[in-house]
């Protein structure tokens, strides 16, 4: 890639890293549901002038309606899940989880679309999949929680695995129903979609106490930088280099969550996450045809 490119690419690593930050600090204020709509209200707002580039109010227009339920998908549900998650474990843990991503995008795709992973990529889906059990399993994963806080600890950890269900869900969704659309009205549409369906539950619950300065700076800075913005750099990022590639920013994420974690909230980093991220790292990159095991290929064709 081009220095600008790879310059946007770290940026964007490090924009998404800071949003396990930002939402714990928001959510211990306003509270999982607020949370996630203010996240997704205030981005949809930051992300109107997008309608005045060239084709993308008309494709807002065009599919109006698959555009606004892929939000949901997409945003509304991952967000509050994720809300959720870093109430109960540390903010790096939840940066690995959410590096699963495309690991179960590929399981849904081939489940829902029929897209067949070749030798490589099943290989991938094994080592992921085994990444993510002993993450989940593993004791030392757990360390620095309290044992009565266990229970809720894996609910978490549950709840970041079916946030990235719904963004695997959510991808086929878009490849199968909003084909050809400018990437932009899909991104800006979709949180518009988000916020009106996170609307009500916002509204109903609304803290009954007023939220300090740093709550509100901190769901600010989410929805601006880490979804408006973010979404820009990554669909620019798509189209000079290509969606493969743009992938593999999920893999550098992890490394600025736990490195802000431990400057900003004092988590431990244990030896056990970053083995197990790494294992799943690799799984991903398998998954997702971004590495290819040759004499597996060759001795199955």
């Amino acid at each position: 890639m081009p220095p600008i490119l790879i310059l946007e690419f770290v940026a964007l690593a490090a924009l998404w890293g800071s949003s396990f930050l930002f939402m714990r600090l928001g959510v211990a204020d306003f509270g999982i549901v607020a949370t996630a709509g203010l996240r997704v209200g205030l981005a949809a707002l930051f992300m109107l002038p997008v309608f005045l580039v060239s084709g993308v109010w008309a494709d807002f227009r065009r599919r109006l309606g698959p555009i606004l339920f892929v939000g949901l998908l997409n945003s509304g549900i991952p967000f509050m899940l994720f809300a959720f998650a870093v109430l109960h474990i540390p903010t790096g843990l939840t940066s690995i989880l959410n590096a699963t991503v495309p690991l179960t995008g590929a399981l849904v795709a081939w489940i829902w679309l029929r897209e067949r992973p070749g030798p490589s990529r099943m290989l991938g889906l094994g080592i992921g999949f085994a990444g993510v059990c002993l993450l989940v399993i593993g004791k030392s994963g757990l360390s620095g929680l309290a044992a009565s806080s266990s229970p809720l600890a894996l609910l978490a950890m549950g709840a970041c695995l079916l946030a990235t269900v719904c963004y695997g869900l959510a991808a086929s969704f878009t490849k199968k129903h909003l084909g050809g659309l400018h990437p932009l009205a899909t991104a800006s549409g979709s949180q518009i979609g988000a916020a009106l369906a996170l609307a009500i539950p916002t509204a109903v619950f609304w803290p009954s106490q007023p939220a300090s300065a740093t709550a509100w700076w901190a769901v600010v800075a989410v929805a601006l930088l880490c979804t408006a913005i973010a979404y820009v750099i990554f669909f620019r990022i798509i189209e000079k280099a290509g969606p493969s590639k743009a992938l593999t920013v999920t893999f550098l994420v992890p490394v600025f969550a736990m490195s802000y974690g431990a400057v900003f909230l004092n988590e431990r980093v244990t030896a056990w996450m970053v083995g197990c991220g790494l294992v799943i790292v690799c799984g991903t990159a398998l998954s997702t045809g971004l590495v290819r095991v040759g004499w597996l290929e060759r001795r199955v064709a």
